[in-house]
């Protein structure tokens, strides 16, 4: 579903090609690529060491590798209006051990980018809109379809009603309201 989105989304640029592989081992040529961008992968891998130096592989002297993932203090940041995630683990605390023994601190990624070879590491925080809600209400239908999510599958259906009910109670507005997620990007040079 990723490159269906990416292929309609950059479908106006006739130089741009897809190919679905594997982080760990690409396929791709040695010393080939000047920049390789890895949005929201880290997490899904365990031993982000593999992932890296299969990057360091494939980039050009000089090229740049860009990650944009979460790290635990990323996502335990309180819920509020505009950061949504934060109540789900306010509400269930099990939620909280999962995300954390998922994501990567930032002193992991930056020391095993040193280790592979990379240099001139540094790492920005951002604040992404993750979507703009008219209504509130809105917004509960989307947490009630688990709407990319991940994390919500964790909760069976009367946890997640619970959920939606928490979070329904905890926004007081009922008019627009702006999801935000905060990231961390690193960027290192081989």
């Amino acid at each position: 579903m990723m490159l269906v989105g990416a292929k309609e989304n950059c479908k106006q640029y006739h130089h741009i090609t897809f190919k679905q592989g594997n982080a760990l081992a690409t396929g791709l040529d040695d010393d080939s690529f000047q920049l390789v961008l890895e949005r929201a992968l880290i997490h899904h891998i365990q031993d982000v060491k593999d992932c890296f130096q299969e990057v360091y592989r494939i980039l050009e002297d000089k090229g740049v590798y860009i990650i944009q993932d979460r790290t635990p203090e990323d996502c335990l940041l309180k819920g509020d209006d505009s950061h949504i995630r934060g109540y789900f683990f306010e509400r269930f605390p099990k939620l909280k051990e999962q995300e954390v023994k998922r994501r990567h601190s930032s002193e992991l990624v930056v020391e095993t980018l040193k280790e592979i070879g990379f240099s001139e590491i540094t790492e920005v925080k951002l604040l992404e809109t993750r979507n703009e809600y008219e209504q509130k209400e809105q917004l509960l239908n989307d947490l009630r379809e688990r709407t990319g999510r991940s994390i919500l599958h964790e909760l069976d259906d009367t946890e997640l009603n619970d959920l939606v009910n928490y979070i329904d109670q905890a926004i007081l507005t009922e008019g627009s309201i702006v999801e935000k997620d905060r990231w961390t990007i690193w960027k290192a040079v081989k």
